[in-house]
């Protein structure tokens, strides 16, 4: 990835979607070239000069300060997730060439102790994945849950949303769910800009989905840790659930996310039923790939 692109265009997007009434700016008249603020109204309200935040608009943000920083991110109005990715794009300037090369990962090995708890976890759905978005492990009615999605040989939830054409049916509400992967795809992108393979399921989404392409380009960063997911699932229907999402610690690159459902609701009575199915009717999962001993 071209790391001055991906700076200029994010500060720039960034810098157009803020109104000078947003920013308690006067807007000096009607007659704007941008649709947001000016770059000098920018570097105003960061407090350094016009020519200071054009160069790091240009994409340069070396030697940049933990204040500039700071008072850039105030300036933009930038959420935690988008100040952190300015922080991840600042870290990365700062870099030594030497020090530029993919952060450390865990492999897709599961310790055997996470695997015991994902069996123990029996009336709610749980999942694992990494950071390229693969789901490397599931209990049953995770993988019940999620049935469509592990139907594929390597099941990829990026892949599954903008390649496969029923994606849009089992999400039902598809639009809102692409532009969050998309958000938080563009934040692990900003932690590891040099790591080929996030890389190149970036350029594979980019060449294969139009959807994909327009989203990347909004350079729109989000946590995905908790929310609400509508599914429309080919045996039970639809259901709404909660999603809860963790990362291990001591597993840098795993996330292990579950779901439930409100007790009494339609979509308890359809997990419920989903669990009879997964136990009756699911294959067996395939033993998925684990480390030797727990550490």
């Amino acid at each position: 990835m071209d790391h001055r692109k991906e700076v200029r265009e994010f500060l720039s997007t960034r810098r157009d979607r803020i109104t000078p009434d947003q920013a308690g700016l006067p807007a000096y008249g009607g007659n704007r070239r941008v649709p947001g603020l000016r770059r000098e109204e920018v570097a105003l309200l960061s407090g350094v000069s016009v020519d200071y935040y054009t160069r790091l608009e240009r994409g340069d943000l070396s030697g940049a300060s933990d204040s500039v920083l700071d008072s850039l991110a105030r300036a933009l109005q930038l959420d935690d997730a988008e100040t952190a990715h300015l922080f991840d794009l600042a870290r990365t300037a700062n870099a030594s060439p030497g020090a530029r090369k993919p952060r450390k990962r865990a492999d897709d090995g599961i310790r055997p102790s996470i695997l015991r708890l994902l069996d123990a976890i029996t009336d709610a759905p749980a999942m694992i994945r990494n950071n390229y978005f693969d789901y490397v492990a599931a209990n049953q009615l995770g993988r019940a849950l999620y049935s469509p999605v592990f139907a594929e040989p390597a099941p990829n939830s990026a892949r599954f949303a903008f390649l496969n054409p029923d994606a849009p049916e089992f999400y039902v509400d598809w639009d809102k769910n692409t532009q969050e992967l998309v958000a938080t795809m563009r934040g692990e992108a900003g932690r590891n800009p040099y790591d080929k393979r996030l890389t190149d399921l970036v350029g594979e989404l980019s060449t294969r989905s139009e959807r994909f392409r327009t989203l990347w380009a909004a350079h729109n960063v989000r946590y995905h840790r908790s929310g609400v997911k509508r599914l429309h699932h080919p045996v039970v229907g639809d259901l709404e659930l909660t999603y809860e999402a963790f990362e291990l610690p001591a597993d840098p690159g795993l996330t292990l996310s579950t779901y439930t459902a409100e007790p009494g609701s339609p979509s308890a009575d359809a997990l419920r039923m989903l669990a009879s199915w997964a136990a009756t009717t699911a294959p067996p999962a395939p033993a998925p790939r684990t480390e030797s001993a727990d550490l």
